[in-house]
C-alpha cells in the first residue's frame, strides 16, 4: 500500500486513517467468518457424536455399504473440520501479521508525523517570536504616535479651553458692562430722586416755617392794630345802611294779602364794627318781613358784644390754621394731572421725524425677538419634559440661547443704524461712511444678555410649583411691554450708531426728549454743547439712551 506524501516526506494522515479503517473491517469480516466456520464444525462435531436416528432409519441403514457411508461420512466431516481449522488458524496468522505490520507501519508513519508537527511547530513558534518581536517594535512606534498625537489634541483642547475662557471672560465682561449700565442708571436715578425729594422737603420746610411765621406776625400784628385803634363810637344801625349799596328789587303786587308791619327792636348795644373777614349783613327791605338770616346776624353780633378783641383774633386765625390744614390733606391726595399736550416746536418736529425714520425698524425688531422668545419658550418646555429643573444647568445653554436672540436682532438693528445715517443726511446733509459691524454686534449681545439673564433668573426665582407653569409664567411676562421697552432702547441705541458713523469728522449735538423731564445725565449732556461725533459726553457715553426709556438723541451740527 502506497500512500501520498505532504510535508516533506510525510504520509498523509488522512489516507492512513482511511488504509487502517480498511484493515479493520476486513480483520472484523475474517473474525466474523471464522467464529461461523466454528459454530458449523461444533455442530457437526456434536451430530457427528450423538446422531439421532429413528428405528425405521437404523434398520434401514443396517448393511455393510450403510456402515462404510458413515464411515466416510465421518472422516470426510474430520478431514473438513481439519481443513476449516487450518484455513482458520492461517487466516487467523495472516491477519495478525498483517495487523501488526500494518500497525507498525501507521507507528512510524505517526512518529514521522510527531516529528515533522514538532518541527513545523519549532518553525510557527520561530515565526511567532519574530511576528511577535516585529509587533512590539510596531507597538511602541504607534504608541510614541498616539503619545504625541494625545500632545497634540491636549494642545488643541488647550487652545479650546484658552478661547473658551475668553469667551466667559468676554461674556462676564459684558454682563458686567450691563449689570454697570443698570448700576449706573440706578444710581443715577436714585440721586435724581434724592434730589427732588430734598427739594421737595426743603420747600415744604419752607412752606410751614413761613406759615408758622405768618401766623404768629398776623396774630401779634392784629393784637397790635386792635391795641393802638382809637376808640370811636359804634356806627348805628341806619349810619351802616347809609353806606351800603342795596341792590334794587322790583315791586310785587301782592292780592289779597295783608301784611302786618313787624316791630323792629332797638339793639341793646351798638353793633361791633365790620373787619376784613366779615362783611356787614345786608338790611332786608323795608316791607318784608325779618329772615332766619338777619335774626342769625343779629344774635351773633350779641355773642360777639360780649367777647374781646383777643378772642375775634385768636378766632380768625383758628380758621386761618383750618383753612391750611385743610388744604394739606387736600394736596397730599390729589390726583396727578395730565399735562396738557405742548405746541409743537423745531425739536418735537425733529424727534417725530426720528420716530418715524425708526418705526419701521423698531417693529420688525420686536416681532422677531418675540418670535424667538416663542420659539425659546417651546425649546425649554420641550427640554423639561425630559429634563427635572433644579438649577441654571438643566436649561439651555446660554450662549446658544443668546446667540439666537442676539442672530434675529442683528438684521433689524442693521436697518435702524442705516435709518439713523439717513436720519443724519436728510437734517445735516452729511455722507458718511455706514455703521460698522462691530458696534451693532455689541448692541445685539447687549439685547440678548438681557432677556436671556433675566428669563433664566425669572423661571428659577420661585423654586416651588410646576416647572413649566413658571416658564409659561415668565414668557408671557416678556412678550409684552417689557421686551417692547428694551427692543425700543436698543433701536435708539443702533439709530444714533448710525447717526454717529454718518456724522464722523463732525461735531454732534446732544438734544433732550421735550415731552419727558431730563435726568441729571442727559441734562448735563445737552447742556455740554458740540462734541466731535464718536466722543463721549460729560456722562461718559457717547450717544444715548443713557438711561431705561432715554428718548433723547444726536444730531449732526
Amino acid at each position: 500500500m502506497t500512500f501520498a506524501t505532504v510535508r516533506k516526506n510525510g504520509l498523509d494522515p488522512q489516507e492512513v486513517r482511511v488504509h487502517l479503517e480498511a484493515v479493520a473491517r476486513e480483520m472484523a469480516h475474517l473474525e466474523q467468518r471464522i467464529r461461523e466456520l466454528q459454530e458449523h464444525l461444533s455442530e457437526a462435531q456434536h451430530r457427528a457424536a450423538h446422531p439421532v436416528l429413528d428405528e425405521a432409519t437404523l434398520a434401514s441403514a443396517l448393511g455393510t455399504q450403510s456402515a462404510a457411508i458413515l464411515r466416510s461420512a465421518h472422516e470426510e466431516a474430520g478431514r473438513v473440520t481439519a481443513e476449516a481449522q487450518e484455513r482458520a488458524t492461517q487466516l487467523f496468522s495472516d491477519t495478525q501479521q498483517r495487523s501488526a505490520n500494518h500497525l507498525i507501519e501507521a507507528q512510524e508513519r505517526a512518529a514521522a508525523i510527531i516529528s515533522e508537527a514538532e518541527a513545523a511547530a519549532a518553525t510557527i513558534d520561530h515565526d511567532a517570536r519574530l511576528g511577535a518581536e516585529r509587533l512590539i517594535e510596531s507597538a511602541k512606534v504607534n504608541g510614541e504616535a498616539l503619545v504625541e498625537r494625545a500632545r497634540e489634541q491636549g494642545r488643541a483642547i488647550l487652545a479650546q479651553a484658552t478661547d473658551a475662557r475668553k469667551t466667559v471672560l468676554n461674556d462676564l465682561a459684558v454682563k458686567r458692562k450691563a449689570l454697570h449700565l443698570q448700576i449706573d442708571q440706578l444710581r443715577v436715578a436714585r440721586d435724581h430722586l434724592g434730589a427732588y425729594l430734598t427739594g421737595l422737603r426743603d420747600e415744604v420746610e419752607t412752606v410751614l416755617g413761613g406759615l408758622n411765621a405768618s401766623d404768629e406776625a398776623a396774630r401779634v400784628a392784629a393784637l397790635e392794630a386792635l391795641r393802638l385803634r382809637p376808640v370811636t363810637p359804634e356806627p348805628t344801625e341806619e349810619e351802616l345802611l347809609a353806606g351800603t349799596p342795596l341792590r334794587t328789587v322790583p315791586e310785587v303786587t301782592l292780592e289779597e294779602v295783608v301784611v302786618e308791619a313787624p316791630s323792629v327792636p332797638a339793639p341793646s348795644a351798638p353793633a361791633p364794627a365790620p373787619t376784613s373777614e366779615e362783611s356787614p349783613p345786608p338790611a332786608p327791605p323795608p316791607a318784608s318781613p325779618p329772615s332766619a338770616s338777619s335774626a342769625a346776624a343779629d344774635a351773633e353780633a350779641a355773642h360777639d358784644d360780649d367777647q374781646s378783641g383777643t378772642d375775634v383774633v385768636n378766632e380768625i386765625f383758628a380758621r386761618l390754621r383750618k383753612a391750611t390744614l385743610e388744604e394739606r390733606g387736600a394736596s397730599a391726595h390729589t390726583p396727578r394731572r395730565v399735562p396738557a399736550a405742548k405746541p409743537d416746536t423745531p425739536v418735537g418736529d425733529l424727534f417725530k421725524r426720528r420716530d418715524a425714520s425708526l418705526e419701521e425698524s423698531l417693529a420688525v425688531l420686536t416681532r422677531r425677538v418675540k418670535r424667538v422668545l416663542q420659539d425659546d419658550q417651546n425649546l425649554t418646555l420641550e427640554r423639561l419634559r425630559t429634563v427635572k429643573l433644579v438649577s441654571l444647568d438643566d436649561l439651555e445653554d446660554e450662549h446658544a440661547q443668546r446667540a439666537r436672540y442676539a442672530d434675529a436682532a442683528f438684521d433689524a438693528l442693521a436697518d435702524a443704524a442705516a435709518a439713523g445715517a439717513q436720519f443724519a443726511f436728510d437734517e445735516s446733509g452729511t455722507a458718511g461712511p455706514v455703521a460698522g459691524r462691530a458696534p451693532l454686534v455689541d448692541c445685539a449681545a447687549d439685547l440678548a444678555v438681557t432677556i436671556v439673564l433675566a428669563l433664566r433668573r425669572r423661571i428659577l426665582a420661585d423654586g416651588s410649583g410646576d416647572a413649566q407653569e413658571r416658564v409659561n409664567t415668565a414668557y408671557k411676562e416678556w412678550r409684552g411691554a417689557r421686551v417692547e421697552r428694551l427692543c425700543t432702547d436698543a433701536a435708539r441705541r443702533a439709530f444714533h450708531i448710525g447717526v454717529l458713523a454718518a456724522s464722523n469728522g463732525r461735531n454732534v449735538r446732544f438734544l433732550v426728549a421735550p415731552n419727558d423731564a431730563p435726568c441729571d445725565a442727559c441734562a448735563l449732556d445737552a447742556a455740554a454743547g458740540e462734541r466731535g461725533a464718536g466722543l463721549s459726553f460729560p456722562s461718559g457715553a457717547a450717544n444715548p439712551p443713557l438711561h431705561a426709556g432715554c428718548a433723547c438723541t444726536i444730531v449732526p451740527v
